[in-house]
């Protein structure tokens, strides 16, 4: 059974840091693609970070900067850091797994960036 569970979100105030985790079983982890969507109230979802089994990484504009993706294939887990953070980035972070048409989702966690 495929399995994504993120953790690390909550409440912070603007210029703070927090360090989200996906922890995933039941595919190979090493393979996939693997990313963070964030989709704040009335918007669409967004890619944020994203990095390819081989280690290439691409970032938002937005987050440019101050967010950085890993992920340590021993553990089966992807991060994210989320620096210098602003009232803007507030939304339910998604975690996403990609092989070819295998694509794989998690249930989400809510960061709130306010004072």
């Amino acid at each position: 059974q495929v399995r994504l569970v993120e953790s690390g979100g909550g409440l912070v105030q603007p210029g703070g840091s927090l360090r989200l985790s996906c922890a995933t079983s039941g595919f190979s982890f090493s393979a996939y693609n693997m990313a963070w969507y964030r989709q704040a109230p009335g918007k669409q979802r967004e890619v944020v970070a994203a990095m390819s089994h081989a280690g290439s990484i691409d970032y938002a504009d937005s987050v440019k900067g101050r967010f950085t993706i890993s992920r340590a294939n021993d553990k089966n887990t992807v991060y994210l850091q989320m620096n210098s953070l602003k009232p803007e980035d507030t939304a339910v972070y998604y975690c996403n797994a990609g092989w070819f048409d295998h694509v794989y989702w998690g249930q989400g966690t809510q960061v709130t960036v306010s004072s």
